[in-house]
């Protein structure tokens, strides 16, 4: 009996010392991967994953977020993900598939930007200004804020949609804090701010009115205007990350649809954290994206249609669903 009792208390102190042996290991095992994501801020605005990041969705989660500096715009970004500065781009549609096809092996993470009845972009002009109409464009000066993104290309549709050749405007690079000067100042006839830029277009609506020539759902109709874009071969390396980074950017666009004077108070505070005007928070509109913050395949394909009309894509070269992130596509074997 007291072998028996020995030999059971050694099977209790064996059973109990491998339990805890395998919750540690299980602790060890659950313990999220350490990721720092560096990326470049737009002036005048909060992404949804900076938005994510202030309030806290990302604590715990293993994921640091890093600002490394401002992006002038889309494209710029994108180079600079490509050249393995940041770990995110973030650039219109068009951008990004002109960069994919061009070799560089992005996924559209999720839409940054959308346009709606709300949140669009929109040219304007002086008041009383004999331009009226799309039509009018022709051999007008344009303000956007960079070359080959959204504005530019919406821009080209909106020539084309009238018959007009898509280069009939000249347009000139503007930052976003400049957009009204140039504008009140003569030196452009049309301003256009961009569904990114409400901060901004409604600062100079403050300043006196401005007459709208046409926004761009006039033109798109209600589609993503952006995404937020991460390398193929980071998001294999960090699957895990990748996943909770998306679902909490997402949840972020719903926060800011649910809560618009809460977001607006959080934008305020972090634009007054990077020296910028927390002032003009208030016109921030929305994000303009679909409930939950969800991407669909329309708002690649559509953009990927008009490129190969144009000559810029070869028919099937590129697959919406190629490029918009599935979670399913980078899942961990067991």
């Amino acid at each position: 009996m007291h072998i028996l009792r020995r030999s059971g208390g050694h099977a209790l102190a064996l059973t109990a010392g491998l339990f805890l042996a395998a919750s540690t290991s299980f602790a060890a095992a659950a313990e999220p991967e350490q990721v720092t994501i560096r990326f470049l801020a737009s002036q005048g605005g909060l992404a949804a994953h900076e938005l994510a990041d202030a309030l806290g969705y990302f604590n715990g989660t293993g994921i640091t977020l890093k600002n490394v500096g401002y992006a002038q715009g889309g494209p710029a970004s994108l180079f600079a993900l490509a050249s393995g500065d940041v770990e995110l781009g973030s650039a219109a549609t068009a951008a990004v598939l002109n960069s994919v096809a061009s070799g560089n092996d992005f996924i559209a993470a999720y839409a940054s930007n959308g346009i709606n009845k709300t949140t669009e972009s929109i040219f304007y002009t002086l008041d009383e200004s004999p331009i009226h109409s799309i039509k009018d464009l022709a051999g007008k000066t344009i303000a956007v804020n960079t070359l080959g993104a959204h504005l530019d290309y919406t821009v080209r549709e909106a020539l084309h949609s009238v018959g007009l050749p898509e280069n009939a405007a000249k347009l000139v690079v503007v930052p976003g804090p400049q957009l009204e000067q140039v504008l009140r100042s003569k030196q452009v006839d049309i301003s256009a701010f961009g569904y990114w830029q409400k901060t901004f277009e409604g600062a100079a609506l403050k300043n006196g009115p401005l007459q709208k020539v046409f926004g761009d759902t006039d033109v798109l109709g209600e589609i993503a205007g952006g995404f937020v874009v991460l390398r193929r071969d980071w998001i294999k390396e960090h699957p895990q990350a990748a996943k909770v980074f998306v679902e909490k950017s997402e949840a972020a666009l719903e926060y800011a649809r649910l809560h618009p004077e809460e977001t607006k108070a959080v934008i305020a505070k972090v634009l007054a954290s990077r020296g910028e005007n927390a002032d003009i928070a208030q016109y921030f509109t929305g994000y303009g994206v679909r409930e939950g913050g969800k991407a669909v395949t329309r708002d690649l394909q559509f953009w990927i249609d008009i490129l190969a009309r144009g000559g810029v894509l070869q028919p099937g070269q590129l697959k919406a669903e190629d490029i918009l992130y599935n979670p399913a596509n980078f899942a961990v074997a067991n």
